[in-house]
């Protein structure tokens, strides 16, 4: 059974800084199509810093056409307007996608650190020294929110050929099932 191709949409979301990174999978190679960030005028108003990430997310699936949308999720921290904007932001592009019918699935900070160094509490620089020995980056971003939108990115690339592994492995027709489970057929 092949593995289906994916072109994987990466965001770390912020109302300020928003990391994005398109991953294209193909025969189980990765390569890096897109990885950079949207900067956002912090004096701006907000509600026009939003439109501006809802239509950058906007125009990166009409560029790339991703097949799924991966975004990390706040993390609570003590200050609760800098978690209220966090939110808004990861909101409006999770609407970008769900505009065009992108499956999306969000994964915790530490998930993504724990997917990529094995260490849930990795800080940031750790995860781009595994993104770099991984995906053979040559060049260090000037901001790790592009790294860290292409960790979520491959992330979810390790949690759905994980899935499709398992499944190859344990799913081989109905004979293998009922050898495999001689009690559970009466």
């Amino acid at each position: 059974m092949k593995q289906r191709d994916e072109i994987i949409l990466g965001i770390d979301p912020g109302s300020i800084i928003m990391g994005y990174a398109v991953l294209a999978v193909q025969d189980e190679k990765t390569n890096i199509l897109a990885m950079d960030v949207l900067r956002l005028a912090s004096k701006k108003d907000v509600y026009a810093r939003l439109e501006t990430i809802h239509s950058t997310v906007c125009s990166l699936i009409k560029k790339y056409k991703p097949t799924t949308f991966a975004i990390e999720a706040p993390f609570f921290g003590k200050n609760v307007q800098s978690m209220l904007k966090l939110g808004r932001a990861q909101g409006v592009a999770i609407a970008a996608a769900m505009q065009y019918n992108i499956e999306v699935t969000e994964y915790s900070p530490k998930k993504v650190k724990q997917s990529i160094t094995g260490n849930g509490n990795a800080d940031k620089e750790q995860v781009w020294k595994m993104l770099h020995r991984i995906l053979n980056i040559n060049e260090k971003p000037q901001f790790f929110d592009s790294t860290d939108a292409l960790a979520v990115a491959l992330c979810h690339y390790f949690q759905i050929s994980s899935l499709l592994t398992k499944n190859k492995k344990n799913f081989n027709g109905w004979n293998d099932f009922v050898a495999k489970n001689p009690g559970r057929v009466g």
